[in-house]
């Protein structure tokens, strides 16, 4: 990964910081019910705030497109990020740019924090419109991007700003660029990826670009059907994309002539319909009965991705084995989950994970504060496994020069 400036490399003392973060986090009756996003930030917040500069925080909030919403107003969230800073003054203007925003930033004391309100009021946020960027622009000296999660999107508070002022990663930016770094860009080999996820049409790109780039690759999930439909395996009546047998083809091909091994499962749980604790049965795969379908990877393929992963020095990970949702096919997820958090716990393994549902099967494992990083990125992180170029990290590495 090319370089870039850091908090170490930039002098805030005195100067008014635009900070963009990623304070979408979901909302219940006018209330914070997950507050991991704001926490996040915390570090990059008070670090800024302590060396006596104003901390101006820029986020956008769920989909207004470009028109006021109060159903969609970050002002939930200011009261939520006062509680996550006792002893701090946490002030809220109600717009992002012109007078109120202006005249919110002017009344800060040195060592401040304020929120803007929500960036997507405006159309020119998701359009990168220049006007709107130079609007931002006024109100700082110095730009801090710790959204990767927003890192994905040319938008103008993510890719504009950086354009336009000194720039530099937060904390919360640095550490998921250098953990990504570590896992694909420069990592210890060998390198495995487990990717499962219902269909393979959502993950092409992705697989393309893995195979060149880890010694084994594991496909669960829906996916692993497809697979093994494509390699000319009977799968009953479990979800799977027929129609997608030769581009799977093409990625076994190309896996082959990169020396990847390609792990799918040997053994499955299969019922007869998708519900709750419904009776269900371990078979080989290959003899999946034809009213069946397989919800989750069998207990001979957990133990055999759990032995192997003994062998690696790096796993990427993203989207679970299995229906995890659904007990008991959250069975293989959970029990691969463990041996890696034990690899990673003895310092074995260096294991970096992200994805909605990822980190949800994670979380329903125990494990998720045992891996070595877990990104709440979403697209972001789907993106930079596929091998794009992401806009707000490019902004970064050219504002270093």
């Amino acid at each position: 990964m090319a370089k870039f400036k850091t908090l170490d490399d930039i002098d805030v003392s005195g100067r008014t910081v635009l900070l963009r973060v990623d304070f979408n986090v979901p909302m219940s009756g006018g209330e914070v019910t997950d507050a991991t996003r704001i926490v996040r930030a915390l570090p990059t917040i008070t670090e800024i705030s302590d060396k006596n500069a104003k901390v101006v925080l820029l986020s956008h909030f769920g989909r207004p497109k470009g028109q006021r919403s109060e159903d969609l107003s970050l002002a939930p969230v200011a009261k939520a990020l006062q509680a996550a800073l006792p002893g701090r003054a946490v002030a809220f203007a109600k717009d992002c740019v012109g007078p109120d925003a202006e005249e919110a930033v002017a009344a800060l004391p040195a060592d401040g924090i304020l929120l803007l309100e929500n960036l997507r009021f405006h159309g020119g946020e998701e359009k990168n419109d220049g006007a709107f960027a130079d609007a931002l622009a006024k109100l700082g000296d110095i730009y801090v991007d710790d959204a990767f999660s927003a890192a994905h999107r040319a938008h103008a508070s993510v890719e504009g700003l950086a354009r336009r002022l000194p720039a530099a990663a937060g904390r919360l930016m640095q550490t998921e660029l250098e953990h990504l770094a570590a896992a694909l860009e420069k990592p210890e080999r060998p390198v495995a990826a487990i990717v499962g996820g219902a269909k393979v049409s959502t993950k092409i790109e992705l697989l393309e670009n893995l195979v060149t780039r880890v010694q084994m690759l594991v496909i669960g999930g829906g996916m692993a059907n497809t697979f093994l439909h494509a390699l000319g395996v009977d799968v009953g009546a479990s979800l799977c994309e027929k129609e997608l047998a030769p581009t799977v083809e093409t990625i076994v091909a190309r896996a082959k002539a990169a020396d990847c091994d390609i792990v799918l499962p040997t053994d499955a749980l299969v019922a007869g319909k998708f519900a709750p604790n419904v009776p269900y049965d371990v078979v080989r795969i290959g003899e999946v009965p034809s009213d069946k379908m397989i919800l989750d990877v069998g207990p001979a393929t957990a133990e055999h991705i759990a032995l192997r992963l003994g062998a690696c020095k790096t796993l990427v990970w993203n989207g679970p084995l299995g229906a995890f949702e659904v007990p008991p096919f959250e069975t293989a997820t959970n029990a691969v989950a463990q041996a890696a958090a034990d690899l990673t716990r003895e310092g074995r393994l260096l294991t970096v994970a992200g994805g909605g549902d990822t980190v949800a099967a994670l979380t329903q494992a125990g494990v998720l504060k045992e891996f070595s990083y877990v990104s709440t990125a979403g697209g972001a992180f789907l993106e930079w496994l596929e091998g794009k170029t992401l806009p707000g990290v490019q902004a970064l590495v050219d504002a270093a020069g």
